[in-house]
């Protein structure tokens, strides 16, 4: 890669970087180019060099959060012992990623303002819920819930609740207690879907995977 072809990465990176605080702060619509540029500290001439339009900053920023959210749920999915265990994990290091990482916490917002964009951006929402239909579907064969569950609609219920449980929490804590509010949504649903004489080993995954502080 040539200095030149390095200067723009970091450029556009600047950018998404900037965009992201300000998307957070200010949502799309609050949100100006004129922002973007001062949080990015780049000229004028340098974002429209990578993205001709604020829709264009924005898309960039929820690929973006989409790329660091995927990369993390396969390290889950390739080091956890099993399917209901991943679902927990998964939902904890997002809560997480929510109260830490500029760039997801500014995707995510971006994502619940669909009506802004003429341009989908449902594809994390399918990704997540394609990934939770395909763990809820492992789960009940593994014997880890029961064997009446509807692993479709399951993952219907566990997304949506998980993104409202972020947005309420936003609104009231700044998600300071998010974790402990997506721990607590599991903490009702386990005992309605785990089968009999399983609950010790689905608290336990819960513990681990939402560990004290």
């Amino acid at each position: 890669m040539t200095v030149m072809q390095e200067r723009a990465m970091l450029t556009r990176e600047k950018v998404i970087a900037g965009a992201a605080d300000v998307f957070y702060r200010l949502g799309f619509g609050g949100a100006t180019l004129a922002d973007i540029i001062a949080a990015a500290g780049v000229t004028k001439g340098a974002l429209y060099f990578h993205f001709p339009s604020k829709d264009d900053v924005a898309f960039a920023v929820i690929d973006a959060e989409h790329e660091i959210a995927t990369a993390a749920a396969t390290r889950i999915l390739e080091s956890s012992s099993g399917p209901l265990e991943s679902m927990l994990r998964l939902c904890a290091d997002l809560a997480e990623r929510l109260t830490t990482d500029p760039i997801v916490r500014a995707g995510i917002r971006l994502t619940t303002e669909t009506s802004t964009f003429d341009r989908s951006v449902t594809r994390p929402y399918e990704d997540w819920l394609a990934t939770f239909e395909t763990l809820a579907r492992a789960a009940t064969v593994a014997g880890e819930l029961r064997a009446d569950t509807d692993a479709e609609k399951l993952a219907h219920f566990i997304i949506p609740a998980f993104t409202g449980v972020q947005m309420v929490s936003d609104v009231f804590t700044e998600r300071a207690d998010l974790r402990q509010r997506v721990r607590e949504m599991w903490e009702i649903l386990l005992p309605a879907l785990v089968p009999p004489g399983s609950h010790g080993s689905s608290e336990r995954m819960l513990a681990a995977a939402f560990p004290a502080r």
